[in-house]
């Protein structure tokens, strides 16, 4: 903001499972500080039914988001009525919860006279690594969590460019399908990488999908049918064939996901010609260190630097969230109390583009 020292924005994140706020400052040179993050899990609740119930999120939201926000600001040492901002996910996520964040963001802010900003979710995993790293634009991104699997191309804020996704399950999707199969329990990225350290990589030769054609898109649905017909031609399982097939799925997908890297990034070095090549990994799955591994291969042979924030900020937050609005709120770009919850927000969507600073 012109002529301000510091902003400090309240982040509020609702769009899944966690209900979570922080307050994050972003200072004149546009440097971030955490000064609280609070984030519940909704793990429990969920735990029974294999994955996460829509309405149950909903609910738990409800419950706990006034709470969550008192936290946030009392570990931030400071008073509500010292917030300059008020940011809050509007989509896209569970529409149940989204709109639980989205609602309390607009009393608060029209109860304490402060702007409104409505985060893009994906916008807040594509901006944490310029908070915890400095990271400069361009630079590319991978997301990789339960609802999403893309490359990114970030340009600035507002500006996106989708250079491939996935075209069916998602890569966290994948790992909890694979997990419930297994009977390993929810969340399933923990359970599987947890279990494949027993297991041997090798015994198994799972399917890697559109590997060999030029497009940066994944496919994850054939690779899980393949493992649940390995896993009913064995039945009744062993725990080494447990192990083995979390182990020969979680290397399957990290030898995919590794070869894509190395094709976004000879991308990137083709378009971006004397630019340092970064690539930023988001989301939960990034926490998967065979994953980190595969990743990080292509990177060294391209003299790139591989950026992975802590795990804490690559999984659901509310940090993000509020830096996001801080990024937006240094370009006055605010939003309107009218403005609409959604369940689907592409990054890419033209809704991205500053209002008043363009791209």
């Amino acid at each position: 903001m012109t002529g301000q020292a510091q902003a400090i924005i309240l982040g509020i994140e609702t769009s899944c499972d966690e209900t979570a706020a922080s307050v994050v400052v972003r200072d004149q040179s546009g440097h971030g500080t955490i000064r609280s993050n609070v984030v519940r899990s909704q793990l429990d609740e969920h735990a029974a039914f294999g994955g996460v119930v829509p309405e149950l999120a909903a609910r738990a939201h409800v419950e706990w988001l006034d709470h969550i926000i008192a936290q946030a600001i009392e570990e931030a040492g400071i008073a509500l009525r010292d917030i300059d901002a008020v940011a809050a996910t509007a989509g896209p996520g569970l529409i149940g919860g989204v709109l639980v964040g989205l609602t309390t963001a607009k009393a608060l802010a029209a109860s304490l006279d402060k702007p409104l900003i409505a985060v893009n979710h994906l916008e807040g995993h594509a901006l944490t690594a310029r908070l915890t790293n400095g990271v400069k634009f361009p630079y590319l991104m991978l997301l990789v969590s339960g609802g999403h699997s893309q490359f990114v191309l970030v340009r600035g804020v507002g500006d996106y460019e989708r250079w491939g996704g996935t075209i069916d399950d998602a890569l966290g999707e994948a790992f909890d399908k694979v997990a419930k199969l297994l009977s390993l329990g929810h969340p399933g990225g923990p359970a599987v990488e947890r279990i494949a350290r027993e297991g041997d990589p090798k015994r198994f030769k799972f399917p890697k999908p559109l590997l060999r054609e030029e497009r940066l898109d994944f496919s994850f649905s054939g690779l899980k049918t393949a493992v649940r017909l390995q896993a009913e031609a064995l039945a009744p399982l062993t725990d080494q064939d447990v192990a083995d097939i979390a182990a020969s799925f979680q290397e399957t997908v990290a030898q995919i996901v590794g070869h894509r890297a190395r094709q976004a990034l000879e991308k990137f070095a083709a378009e971006f010609p004397g630019e340092p090549i970064r690539l930023v990994v988001a989301g939960g799955v990034a926490a998967n260190r065979r994953i980190a591994e595969a990743l990080q291969a292509p990177c060294t042979a391209f003299g790139a630097e591989l950026i992975v924030p802590p795990i804490a900020l690559c999984t659901d937050n509310g940090a993000m969230i509020a830096w996001a609005g801080a990024e937006r709120l240094a370009l006055e770009d605010t939003d309107s109390l009218a403005i609409a919850a959604r369940p689907r927000w592409p990054l890419q969507d033209e809704d991205m583009r500053v209002k008043k600073h363009g791209a």
